[in-house]
């Protein structure tokens, strides 16, 4: 007699190994020693605006120069996607974490501005030949990572800045798209959006930051609604790699209008991508690392 129950565990294990084989080997292995350039983890500030913003390098193994992935976060920033820093790394990539003024202890008062200011300003830090070569990094090859609100900052950042090779998007939130109103909107309705806005920003909870109000940067949101719309960078983003990730969060609505209006505008490099889970992506961590890996290893064989 055929004993089924043998014969199917190497049909098993056959599958196991398959699906361990797609994933990309940076997710499931440690990087091998390499003398005199190990992996390591550099801790500094960052100079912005008479500020030092608190800075994480994760420095790849080798000697490079590595390709540099700035990691931005949200707002106000609970999931930081270290995990994915940790991944990156091990792809061969430095990734630099820092937190906006105001935020997460360092010093400075929080705002939208302020957030923009501090990205520029940890792209020249890495752009800065004397740091590039501490830290074995490219400043030539620099991509932004960017969840939530970091989303935003990666996408107006790019788009102000030619020099950037490209950018990732994860569940990008358009949060001053979503305060347009028109111009001639009663002032008194206006007020009541003003509420609505700073109650949705309150609900994030802004312990965590420093030096504003929930109507402040309510107020910060809608007198910027027209320029910091997340569509409207699609014509200079349309020129480099963009990858945009959606979930089930409530913000698919205004990734799929920048995906759009990029195609529109001309791209050929624009990859969207939908997974079905939370706004922190919390049961699918492994997906959204092979996703950021794919396209991080795209760009690095062109």
């Amino acid at each position: 007699m055929i004993n089924v129950r043998c014969l199917a565990v190497p049909a098993l294990v056959i599958s196991a190994m398959s699906v361990s084989a797609q994933i990309p080997s940076a997710i499931t292995s440690d990087p091998a020693p390499v003398a005199d350039s190990a992996a390591s983890m550099s801790s500094f500030q960052i100079p912005s605006h008479g500020a030092g913003l608190n800075a994480l390098m994760y420095v790849a193994p080798g000697p490079g120069p590595h390709p540099v992935a700035i990691l931005l976060h949200g707002f106000p920033g609970n999931e930081r996607n270290l995990d994915l820093a940790q991944a990156i790394r091990r792809d061969g990539w430095d990734v630099l974490y820092f937190d906006y003024r105001g935020s997460w202890g360092t010093l400075g008062d929080f705002s939208f501005t302020h957030c923009m200011e501090d990205v520029q300003s940890a792209i020249a830090y890495v752009r800065d030949p004397a740091n590039a070569k501490k830290l074995r990094g490219d400043p030539a090859e620099i991509v932004l990572i960017g969840h939530s609100m970091g989303g935003l900052m990666a996408a107006w950042a790019t788009a102000q800045d030619s020099g950037i090779r490209g950018a990732v998007l994860i569940s990008a939130a358009d949060m001053a798209g979503r305060t347009r109103i028109p111009d001639n909107t009663p002032p008194e309705v206006r007020k009541q959006v003003l509420g609505k806005v700073a109650g949705g920003l309150a609900s994030e909870g802004l312990a965590p930051l420093a030096g504003c109000t929930p109507e402040g940067l309510a107020a910060e949101l809608m007198a910027h609604a027209q320029e910091w719309t997340l569509a409207g960078f699609a014509a200079k983003l349309a020129t480099r790699p963009v990858l945009v990730i959606a979930s089930d969060d409530g913000t698919g609505a205004a990734n799929d209008a920048l995906v759009a209006a990029m195609r529109a505008a001309g791209s050929k490099q624009v990859n969207a991508v939908h997974m079905a889970t939370d706004h922190s992506y919390s049961d699918k961590r492994i997906e959204l690392e092979k996703t950021v890996l794919g396209e991080l290893d795209a760009l690095t064989s062109k």
